[in-house]
């Protein structure tokens, strides 16, 4: 006949398939364990098999399970099991009788029939603590012999107990840049030209001219001596300070800027009549507010600005209105330091790049990766091997150039998690909003050790319609009820 006894105490722990063979724990077999981790709380459940067991009539063994932390210097004492040959198991009952015997909380006592099955049915729950994660039980057996001797004791290591493992992230692969159909680029530039009072006639020897002038020449020379460019375009743009009318503004910005475009247009012949564009926006007030803005020294600086500010209606009624309020040395300063540079002549060149192969885009990104698309710089970052320094170098440089690529921004970030850089790959990924992107700002934060914000990233991935940052998140989850976190 079979006897089942329901056994519950508080236990947490995992035990394998069978106790290693050492004197009484050697014949016992454990089977059907479960072990579960619910909240904050762990229930383990396991079949204790006594039926090899022959137990001496006039001893007990005491199983204490004991639960280790991983480094040893944890431990925690669990409810026993107190296992009875037939003599030793009536002079309990008689001293329970009397009151002689007291029985630590939650232990089970049975007698142990040789020759017959019997099997403890074991269902145990305790409080977890997360320095029990990794650890280990063991089961510690104490021998008494029938004048309550302690005639052997016993250790057993069972098993691992709530094994923690890192989990894999499914991530998305190096991105592939966008290809751009057609490169296109552009030179934005000013040129400061002084003029005599009331005139647009561009002199070239007057005060810095020269410079200037030269400077606009070198500018257009960059762009249509090399052979790698098509020049599509120069848009020219006259603006004028505010002094004086609005209307008298209007006129002087437009004819300085045609004669600028003139001038220039006469010494770059090649390029066709057809690429030349100018227009005027007269008086520059949203330059003039920068300008005072940045007179952080000017006494007058948040006067004027108030003025610039409160102006409604009439521009010329605010100039005359920001005159009326300053000195004439604070006047003199305003038109020399601050309407000076406001009466300028803006320039844009247009232009396309040709695609250059990867031995070509090699050469040019140490001079001019404006020039390379980011697939391009991508193609050159291939050529290097993903695990090589060059290969972050590049990538570094197309962010450079290119700071709102999201691939580039990201195949960046996977090479430096790759590497264990993982403050550099959170800091730029902090601002994505990519699903894939947001997908690998989880992995970087979960590897540098910030499970919460991993599993807020994850979660954003998942908004963003990046669905394999589902699993991921749901790993993070389990991790966190784990570790009690």
């Amino acid at each position: 006949m079979k006897k089942t006894i329901l056994l519950v105490g508080w236990l947490l722990a995992a035990c394998p398939a069978a106790f290693a063979q050492t004197h009484y724990l050697e014949s016992l077999k454990l089977e059907n364990q479960q072990v579960s981790k619910n909240g904050s709380r762990v229930t383990v459940r396991a079949d204790i098999v006594l039926d090899e067991m022959e137990l001496n009539r006039q001893q007990s063994v005491r199983l204490v399970p004991v639960l280790v932390s991983a480094d040893g210097t944890r431990q925690q004492e669990l409810a026993p099991v107190l296992i009875e040959g037939k003599v030793r198991n009536k002079v309990t009952e008689r001293k329970q009788g009397l009151g002689e015997v007291m029985e630590e909380e939650g232990t089970v006592r049975l007698r142990r029939v040789n020759g017959e099955e019997q099997t403890v049915a074991y269902r145990t729950e305790t409080p977890f603590a997360p320095w029990m994660v990794n650890g280990r039980l063991e089961v510690r057996g104490y021998v008494t012999g029938c004048a309550e001797c302690r005639e052997g004791d016993e250790i057993l290591t069972v098993g691992e107990v709530l094994p923690y493992r890192e989990p894999v992230f499914a991530l998305a692969d190096v991105m592939q840049p966008v290809e751009e159909e057609v490169k296109r680029r552009a030179e934005d530039k000013s040129a400061r030209l002084e003029y005599r009072r009331d005139s647009y006639t561009v002199l070239p020897e007057y005060r810095t001219n020269r410079a200037e002038l030269d400077s606009v020449q070198h500018s257009l020379a960059l762009v249509k001596e090399n052979p790698n460019l098509t020049v599509t375009g120069i848009y020219i743009t006259g603006y004028a300070s505010p002094e004086g009318s609005v209307a008298y503004n209007e006129r002087l910005s437009q004819r300085r800027a045609q004669t600028f475009a003139d001038y220039v247009q006469k010494r770059n012949k090649e390029l066709k009549k057809e690429l030349w564009h100018v227009t005027w926006k007269g008086e520059d007030w949203a330059g003039f507010r920068r300008q005072v803005e940045q007179a952080t020294d000017w006494e007058k600086q948040r006067e004027v600005l108030q003025m610039i500010d409160g102006c409604e209606g009439s521009q010329d009624d605010c100039e005359k209105q920001i005159r009326a309020s300053l000195s004439a040395n604070d006047y003199r300063y305003l038109l020399d330091e601050l309407y000076a540079p406001l009466r300028r002549n803006d320039y844009r060149i247009e232009y396309t790049v040709r695609n250059f192969t990867p031995e070509e885009a090699r050469q040019i990104l140490e001079t001019r990766p404006d020039l390379l698309s980011a697939a391009e710089m991508q193609r050159v970052a291939d050529s290097y091997g993903r695990n090589s320094d060059d290969y972050r170098k590049v990538l570094r440089t197309a962010l450079r150039t290119y700071p709102d690529n999201v691939a580039i921004r990201h195949n960046l970030a996977l090479t430096e998690i790759q590497a264990g850089n993982y403050d550099e790959a959170i800091t730029l990924l902090k601002s994505t909003q990519d699903g894939a992107s947001l997908n690998l700002l989880g992995t970087a934060y979960f590897k540098h050790g910030d499970k919460r914000q991993a599993a807020q990233s994850f979660s954003r991935a998942v908004q963003a319609g990046y669905a394999p940052a589902g699993e991921n998140a749901t790993k993070v989850k389990e991790v966190l009820e784990l570790l009690g976190e």
